[in-house]
Order: structure tokens, then C-alpha cells, then sequence
């Protein structure tokens, strides 16, 4: 029987095989044949999961994405979470916890090592203040997490578009700005399955997917937050970073994308690191001195902090138009809870940097 494909993160691309999926050149198409293999193993894996899927026992929605590497899901999360709280639902969220050492299920706290839940996890257990568990089998942790925490109402998986043993009744697929590159499946382009595919809606940064779907599109707005904070708690402007010799550190997806968001608020870094997605940081060594301002990412915080705790975490704010919740309150699964405020504020999240 042949060996399914992984459907929960393809290994991150370097910026050099995403340069080749961005078109459909000669490299794309040398991998053409691979992606061809990959497809039907891909089409094989989820059939089974379709004949083996179960329900929570709960309304489940799913960020998810069609691409490899990061798109946004966990920022969306935090905004979907935000916002069902703000409508008196009692969430709870699941993850594979990618990244982590641990195999087993388990709970996610706002004080877990990331190197045991993942950083996602970890970033949104204490983000949200709501549960969280992991477990490679999504079923697990969302039986888990009922267990734990029966006043549970609606399970958020941040991630777990491809994995279709769990049931679910809203599907979110999130794009970034690069949308589906060259339309090519892994290896010869950036998707993880056939797009489009039927969705509840998808969200984008830049320009809508091309094609796009019939699923609603909704584009997505990023920004950084006025205030950073350190692992000794304390806050800062970020304006005072104008103009300071400072160092920046990104170990997401699209470092690129942090750099150039400081940039925008006229913050030059005198040095800059870029690393791999979901990096530990136990390597890690500074280029400037202690005495200069460290920024990172909100996600990096989680693992940074516990060697330097003087680094200043930058937490993303993310904000989708009010018709987006609108179609989302409108869903079967969630279209019966009572709001408890028709002019509740739009949510905006801290997020990472995909």
C-alpha cells in the first residue's frame, strides 16, 4: 500500500523553491511529474480519512491553508477566537503542535515550553486565554480538551485543512500575498492540494487567489501593534524605536515580511537575523551588543524570552471586514447562539508573521 503524503506542514520551503513556484519555468515543470505522484497520493489519503472521519460532538471551524509554509492561520485563530468570545461562546482550540518534541496529547498552558506543545500553541494558549490541547490525531485533542473543559461549546483548529478525520463545519483557508504561486502541486509548485477546493470562505493578504473559488474572499489587513513588550513584562512605545540602533530577529515563515513592517514605522535595524520557521533558539547569538534594543516576533517571544528576556516581542494585529463575521455568525453551527452585543468591536489579534 503506498505511503500517504503528509497533509499537516510539508516541510518550509527555502526562498529558493519559492522563487520556482512563483512561475511555471522550467524548474516547475521538471517537477511536474513529481507533483503529479504527489497528487494522487494526496487524492488516496483523503478519501481514507473521509471513510474514517468523526465528529467532535461540537461546531469545529478550521483555519487552515492550501499552500506550504506559513499563510496566516494562527493570526486568524486568535481573530476568530477573539470573536467568539465577544459573542458569549466558550472556545476551545486544537493543533498538531508542530515543531514540538512530544508525541502524546496534551494541554497547551500559557506557561508550556514550546519545545513540548509548539509555539503556535503555546503563543495561543497564552493569547487567548482559552484551552488548547495537541495531538497529531485532531479527534485526540478535541476529545481531550471536552474532557478537560466540558464548558467548551465550539472548537477552533488552527490548522488541519487537509486532515479530514475530523469532522467540521466551517472551513477558513487563508492565502498569503505570493496566493497560489504557479498553481502547481508540491514539489513543481507551493500547494498541498487541488485548489480551488469548496470552502466556507477564504482570506488573503494582496491580491484575492487567482482562481479564486466560489467561496466568499475576504482580504485581511496586518499591522504592528503600538506597543512591544518584554519577558519581564514591561511595555514600550514602539515609535521609540525610531531611529535607535536596534537588532531584529524573525524566525518565521516570511521573516522578510517583519523587517519591511518595521521599516514602515521607521524602524532601520542596524542588524537583522532571518531564521528557519519554528527555529528553537538554542543556538542563538546576538550580532549587536546587549545594550541594543532586540525586537522580535510574538511567536519568537515564546522561545527567545527564556535566554533573553530584554527582547522586545512585537505582537501583529490583524483586522477582516465586518462582512466576514457577519458570514461566519450566519453559519448553521454557530447561527443560533445569541449575540450578546450587535455593535461588538471588529476583534484584532496579536499574530505571527506567515
Amino acid at each position: 500500500m503506498p505511503t500517504a503524503p503528509s497533509t499537516s506542514s510539508p516541510s518550509l520551503p527555502s526562498s529558493g523553491l519559492r522563487a520556482l513556484w512563483r512561475r511555471r519555468g522550467v524548474g516547475a515543470w521538471l517537477l511536474w511529474p513529481l507533483s503529479k505522484l504527489y497528487g494522487a497520493l494526496q487524492d488516496w489519503n483523503a478519501q481514507r480519512m473521509l471513510q474514517n472521519q468523526q465528529s467532535a460532538g461540537l461546531p469545529v471551524i478550521v483555519v487552515g491553508n492550501v499552500i506550504a509554509g506559513g499563510a496566516g492561520k494562527t493570526p486568524v485563530t486568535q481573530a476568530v477566537v477573539a470573536h467568539l468570545l465577544a459573542r458569549g461562546w466558550q472556545p476551545g482550540i486544537i493543533s498538531r503542535g508542530y515543531g514540538r518534541k512530544s508525541r502524546d496529547c496534551r494541554e497547551a498552558r500559557a506557561d508550556s515550553c514550546a519545545s513540548e506543545v509548539g509555539d503556535e500553541p503555546a503563543l495561543l494558549a497564552r493569547s487567548t486565554g482559552v484551552p488548547v490541547f495537541v495531538a497529531a490525531q485532531r479527534i485526540e485533542a478535541a476529545r481531550a480538551l471536552r474532557a478537560a473543559y466540558p464548558q467548551v461549546d465550539v472548537i477552533v483548529s488552527d490548522d488541519g485543512l487537509q486532515h479530514l478525520a475530523l469532522a467540521r463545519d466551517v472551513e477558513l483557508c487563508v492565502f498569503n500575498d505570493e496566493g497560489v504561486g504557479n498553481g502547481f502541486l508540491l514539489p513543481a509548485g507551493p500547494l498541498r492540494e487541488k485548489w480551488p477546493r469548496p470552502v466556507t470562505a477564504s482570506l488573503y493578504a494582496g491580491q484575492p487567489p487567482s482562481p479564486p473559488g466560489s467561496a466568499p474572499a475576504f482580504a485581511l489587513q496586518r499591522q504592528l501593534a503600538d506597543t512591544a513588550v518584554n519577558g519581564k513584562g514591561e511595555k514600550i512605545a514602539l515609535s521609540c524605536f525610531a531611529g535607535q540602533r536596534v537588532e531584529a530577529v524573525a524566525a518565521v515563515a516570511r521573516p522578510e515580511s517583519f523587517f519591511a513592517m518595521l521599516a514602515q514605522q521607521g524602524i532601520a535595524p542596524a542588524a537583522t537575523q532571518a531564521l528557519p520557521d519554528h527555529y528553537d533558539f538554542e543556538s542563538f547569538s546576538r550580532r549587536l551588543d546587549n545594550g541594543q534594543p532586540l525586537i522580535c516576533t510574538e511567536k519568537d517571544a515564546i522561545k527567545l524570552w527564556n535566554s533573553h528576556p530584554e527582547a522586545w516581542a512585537v505582537p501583529l494585529q490583524l483586522q477582516l471586514p465586518q462582512a466576514f463575521w457577519d458570514l461566519l455568525d450566519a453559519q448553521p453551527a454557530l447561527a443560533n447562539r445569541p449575540r450578546i452585543c450587535d455593535n461588538d468591536p471588529q476583534p484584532m489579534a496579536g499574530a505571527d508573521y506567515h
